[in-house]
């Protein structure tokens, strides 16, 4: 049986090598602090501008081939209405870094959405504000916020995000915790120059700042950027990692990324429910816009439909609620099975 308390670094790689034990270990962990029902969000891409230029993304600034758009608010607040009314309780609000949207266009959207679908969660995934902005936002009605630290590399992180920095970006997921959000990061797996200590960083950084979600994704190159040569993460080690983050940080909330249905069409998700994870996201952006948000080559669509069938064939329990974070209740985990 897996060690429930810390681990040190040297146990983690003796854990990553055994992996005999760290796939049971993971989802020992996971149905005894989560549970068996796996929660489904659903994801709106309203935006596809942005002002940053990640060496890796499709939508960065310097991306001229790209056929840019924007959802006007009524759109978006629509969409909204239908995730609700299709029975799913929490909403993902996705852009890239977009000033386009300023604050008050979002706090509109947000308040709108909050008074029109009551109970309805909303998580904000529009990268790095200004710091009133996410304020304003937090008062409007916003539960959650996902903020993805990519790399705990500091060097590897600037090389890759240039004119940011790691120390920036861990400092805004600190003040979006105070502000009272439930926060979420994430991280690539399979990053040119990434190295198997960065990895295990990544995973103890999840820990340190006790996130409430963890995203993670092997790297997938995108045409028209400047890592388009490059070769996809390993599957493998991906689900290695999310295995490990599952032991490590126990009751966070950990989706089965797109990017795993993306390298794996047939199985990645259903893999990556076994290996730890417990939420879902279908998409539900028009096929008119989705096809303009390419962040990596040749994404998947996951609808609804296809989230359920993942769910079923993972023997897992699909539910509508909400999911809120499970940090809450750490000293009352769920009844294991072994």
């Amino acid at each position: 049986m897996v060690k429930e308390t810390s681990l040190s670094k040297q146990e983690i790689l003796e854990l990553l090598e055994d992996t005999g034990e760290l796939f049971p270990g993971a989802d020992y962990i996971r149905m005894k602090y989560c549970g068996s029902p796996v929660f489904i969000r659903g994801i709106i891409e309203f935006s596809n501008y942005c002002i940053r230029n990640c060496l890796y993304c499709g939508l960065r600034k310097d991306n001229m081939r790209i056929v840019r758009y924007r959802m006007i608010p009524e759109r978006i607040i629509g969409l909204a209405r239908k995730i609700y009314y299709e029975g799913v309780k929490t909403i993902v609000l996705q852009s890239g870094d977009d000033p386009g949207f300023t604050r008050e266009i979002m706090r509109g959207i947000i308040e709108r959405i909050k008074v029109e679908n009551p109970g309805l969660a909303v998580t904000l995934s529009i990268g790095e504000r200004p710091l009133d902005d996410y304020r304003a936002f937090r008062d409007a009605g916003a539960d959650r916020y996902l903020l993805k630290h990519e790399t705990a590399n500091p060097s590897l992180y600037e090389q890759l995000h240039p004119g940011q920095s790691l120390k920036k970006r861990i400092e805004i997921i600190e003040y979006l915790k105070k502000l009272g959000y439930e926060i979420g990061s994430g991280n690539i797996i399979g990053l040119p120059n990434q190295r198997l200590s960065d990895l295990i960083n990544d995973v103890l950084l999840f820990k340190s700042l006790d996130v409430d979600m963890v995203g993670i994704g092997p790297f997938i190159p995108r045409r028209d950027t400047p890592m388009s040569c490059y070769p996809c993460g390993d599957v493998w080690l991906t689900l290695k990692i999310i295995a490990l983050t599952r032991i490590v940080t126990q009751n966070t909330n950990m989706p089965a990324t797109t990017a795993l249905a993306t390298v794996n069409p047939h199985y990645g998700q259903v893999l990556g429910l076994k290996s730890g994870c417990n939420v879902i996201m279908p998409d539900f952006t028009p096929e008119s816009y989705r096809k303009k948000y390419i962040i990596y080559n040749d994404k998947v669509r996951v609808n609804l439909e296809e989230a359920k069938e993942v769910i079923v064939n993972a023997q897992r329990t699909i539910s509508f609620d909400r999911g809120d974070t499970l940090k809450k209740i750490k000293a009352e985990p769920q009844m294991a099975v072994i």
